[in-house]
C-alpha cells in the first residue's frame, strides 16, 4: 500500500490558489504567443564555414592489427569459442594513403542531420577551405558527425538570435491546474505543504525537493507552484515547461513574481544541448509578455537552489 497515492483524491487545490498574489501572476503569464524567425540564409553560410574551418577536427582512421598463432591441432570446441587462435601482440597504424572505400552521400547525411536543403549545405561545403574538406577523405564518419554537429550549433544560435514572440489574445485557462491531482503519482512528492497551491508537489530530484522545502519554509514567499505540464511556451526547437510559479512579499524582494527553471540531475548531453535552446528561448518569450503589463513584471532564470533564486530576485 502507497499512502501518497492514497492521497491524490484527497489532494484539491488549497485556498493558496485563490491569493491575489497567485492570481496577479498567472495573469501575467498565462498569455499564449508566436514565434517568427526571419535571417538571411547567406549569414547562416558564412558562420557555418567559419565555424567549420575553424573547430572542424577529424582524426585519421586508425587500423588495430592483431597478431597471434593458430594452433596445429584445433578441435571443435576450440573454433566455435575463438580458443584455437593465441593473440601474441596488438598495435595501431595509421595509413595516411588508405582511404576509406565506402561510399558516403556527405551532402545527405549533413542535411538530414542539421534539417537543412540539400542546397544550403552545398554552399557551405563549397564555402569551406580545401585543406579543411580534404580531412572528409581520412574519416568520413568522423567528418560528418562533427560537421552536422557544428552546423546545428550555428543553425541554433542563428535561429535564436532572430527569434521573435508576439504575445496573442488567447490565455491559459485555470482549468489547466486541475482540482484536484487526481491521478497523479505522488510516490515522490513533497508534502504536507504551506505556500504551495496543493498540499503537495511532485518533484524530479533531490535538487527540487531541496528547493521546495525551502520555499515552503522561506517567510519571503506568498505562494508558489509546480506549472501543469499543460502550460508550454512555443519553440522552434520544442514546446518548453518551466518548473516554477513564485510570487514573492511585496517590498521583500526586487522581483516580486518569478519563474524559476531549476537544475536537476543531469541528463544525457544530447538533452542538456536541447534544454540549453529551449531556455533562451524563453528567456525572449517572457522579455515580450513582460512588455505587456506597467509594472512588477515577471522575472524568469535557471536557478541551482533557493540561494540563487534570492540572489535573482533581489537583483545581486
Amino acid at each position: 500500500m502507497n499512502p501518497y497515492r492514497d492521497l491524490c483524491n484527497k489532494a484539491p487545490r488549497n485556498k493558496n490558489f485563490e491569493k491575489k498574489e497567485f492570481q496577479e501572476l498567472w495573469q501575467r503569464i498565462n498569455r499564449k504567443a508566436v514565434y517568427q524567425v526571419e535571417f538571411d540564409s547567406n549569414d547562416l553560410v558564412k558562420r557555418c564555414v567559419d565555424a567549420l574551418d575553424r573547430d572542424l577536427v577529424v582524426s585519421p582512421l586508425q587500423y588495430v592489427v592483431t597478431e597471434g598463432k593458430l594452433s596445429d591441432e584445433l578441435t571443435e570446441t576450440q573454433l566455435r569459442t575463438g580458443a584455437a587462435f593465441k593473440q601474441s601482440g596488438i598495435r595501431s597504424e595509421k595509413r595516411n594513403s588508405a582511404h576509406s572505400l565506402v561510399s558516403y552521400d556527405v551532402i545527405g547525411k549533413l542535411a538530414e542531420g542539421a534539417e537543412l536543403t540539400r542546397g544550403t549545405v552545398g554552399e557551405i561545403l563549397t564555402g569551406m577551405s580545401a585543406a579543411k574538406f580534404s580531412t572528409f577523405q581520412a574519416n568520413p564518419e568522423q567528418f560528418i558527425s562533427e560537421a552536422s554537429r557544428i552546423i546545428k550549433e550555428q543553425k541554433a544560435t542563428t535561429v535564436i538570435e532572430h527569434l521573435t514572440y508576439d504575445a496573442t489574445a488567447d490565455r491559459y485557462d485555470t482549468d489547466i491546474f486541475p482540482a484536484t491531482q487526481s491521478g497523479t503519482d505522488l510516490t515522490h512528492a513533497v508534502g504536507k505543504l504551506r505556500n504551495h497551491i496543493y498540499d503537495y508537489a511532485v518533484v524530479d530530484s533531490g535538487v527540487e525537493r531541496k528547493f521546495v522545502e525551502d520555499l515552503d519554509t522561506s517567510d519571503e514567499i506568498v505562494v508558489y507552484s509546480k506549472l501543469p505540464q499543460g502550460f508550454l511556451i512555443p519553440t522552434p526547437v520544442g514546446d518548453y515547461n518551466p518548473d516554477w510559479a513564485i510570487a514573492f512579499k511585496e517590498q521583500s524582494v526586487q522581483h516580486i513574481y518569478f519563474v524559476a527553471e531549476t537544475k536537476g540531475s543531469q541528463p544525457s548531453l544530447k538533452f542538456r544541448e536541447l534544454e540549453r535552446e529551449k531556455i533562451k528561448c524563453a528567456r525572449k518569450f517572457f522579455e515580450e509578455i513582460a512588455n505587456s503589463v506597467p509594472n512588477d513584471r515577471v522575472k524568469y532564470d535557471v536557478v541551482s537552489d533557493f540561494s540563487e533564486l534570492m540572489s535573482a530576485v533581489r537583483g545581486n
